[in-house]
């Protein structure tokens, strides 16, 4: 549930997924017969071409040259809030497609596969989204998506009097029973927890402006702490 009436801007449906994507660290392959969690095997570049970079002799290397038409297979990705907020998982990501060997590999004892897509989706609270191809492709992660985890511990963990602050800017004053937390931040804002005895809820708190990189988040934050700081009357100015 969401506390504020109308819905902010954020990232589109695309950006969610390439976000997720790129700050990914591990993610589960399935192909027709098997399953295998991979670590750190992964590479996605500017045009949002997914790699996978596995041993030579792996088994999803075997599959995918044994192969003749391409190697079916189903990635998926678990984004989890980097804060010790209650039902870490944000969003879960899913993309369903074909691997092939690149033309070129890096070395001989390994193996580049290259994902070409046929949909994704993105499943948050319950809702699933989907993306085609197409869009994907032209889509980029936010421009906070590689330091948006070490910002929020940053602030969860050293500043939980700006949390607080901010707190006051997504809703009623929470009462002394709610524990808030930051659970997500984009361009587009910070996403707070509201965590009650017997339910939580999200809040977004969006920037004055949307910011360009990460180095202009600080100033950002200054600006909604002025705010939250004013007269309750004067904090919607």
């Amino acid at each position: 549930m969401v506390l504020a009436k109308l819905r902010p801007a954020g990232p589109s449906t695309a950006e969610r997924i390439r976000s997720v994507v790129a700050a990914a660290g591990s993610l589960s392959l399935t192909t027709d017969g098997n399953c295998y969690d991979l670590i750190a095997m992964h590479t996605v570049d500017r045009a949002g071409v997914l790699r996978l970079h596995t041993p030579a002799d792996s088994l999803p290397a075997v599959e995918a040259v044994c192969a003749p038409d391409g190697l079916r297979a189903l990635l998926e990705f678990t984004d989890l809030a980097p804060t010790l907020t209650r039902d870490r998982v944000r969003a879960k990501v899913t993309l369903a497609g074909v691997l092939t060997p690149c033309q070129t590999q890096d070395t001989p004892d390994a193996l580049v596969l290259r994902l070409d897509p046929a949909r994704a989706a993105i499943e948050c609270g319950g809702l699933v989204e989907r993306v085609e191809p197409g869009p994907l492709a032209a889509a980029a992660p936010d421009v906070l998506a590689m330091e948006e985890a070490a910002m929020l511990v940053h602030l969860d963990e050293d500043h939980p009097d700006i949390v607080e602050r901010l707190a006051l800017l997504a809703g009623p004053e929470p009462r002394r029973e709610t524990r808030v937390r930051p659970l997500a931040m984009d361009r587009y804002g910070i996403v707070l927890r509201f965590e009650y005895p017997d339910h939580h809820e999200d809040a977004r708190v969006a920037f004055p402006v949307p910011v360009r990189s990460a180095g202009e988040v600080r100033r950002q934050v200054e600006r909604l702490l002025s705010r939250a700081y004013a007269p309750r009357e004067r904090r919607g100015t």
